[in-house]
């Protein structure tokens, strides 16, 4: 699978999904450029501080930040989902304390592997899950991932709307 791929298949498979690919243009942060945020916002009228993504597919290392998968390899991208608590705990068990600033969470799994179902190096405190350069059957199995975080999605869309 691709990027194009993953990305088509997200816009097939889920409605009111807003694809922000960050940019110069969309006045994203130059370290953001170039990396797809897909975002439930299916008015397209969120505010900037509440677009938060369901699912992410990054291209390259963010410096000290995000580094641990060596995204700077030539063709490799992560795609990073944002499951339940119960999901991830069913995949990888209790949540991993927060890194230090600038390092990695302590899981024992290799960040640089392809094609392998991890923990998100920096985010799986939050439930967060990824996978480098997924083919297509690692890809067949992390549809119900998507689907998941989507109606996560949903879910805080929903209730923020009933808020005002």
């Amino acid at each position: 699978m691709d990027e194009a791929s993953i990305t088509q298949y997200i816009t097939d498979s889920f409605d009111g999904v807003d694809v922000v690919v960050a940019s110069r243009d969309a006045g994203s942060p130059e370290v953001a450029w170039g990396d797809t945020f897909f975002i439930y916002d299916p008015g397209r009228q969120l505010p900037p501080n509440r677009r938060f993504p369901f699912a992410t597919i990054v291209t390259k290392d963010y410096g000290d930040f995000d580094c641990a998968s060596q995204l700077n390899r030539p063709g490799v991208f992560r795609l990073n989902i944002g499951v339940s608590k119960e999901t991830y705990r069913s995949l990888f068990g209790p949540q991993p304390s927060p890194p230090p600033a600038g390092g990695v969470v302590e899981t024992g799994h290799d960040f640089t592997a392809l094609d392998q179902l991890l923990p998100h190096p920096v985010y799986a405190p939050m439930s967060w899950v990824c996978v480098l350069n997924p083919s297509a059957a690692t890809f067949q199995a992390v549809r119900p991932l998507l689907a998941e975080a989507y109606q996560l999605a949903v879910s805080r869309y929903a209730k923020r709307e009933t808020r005002g």
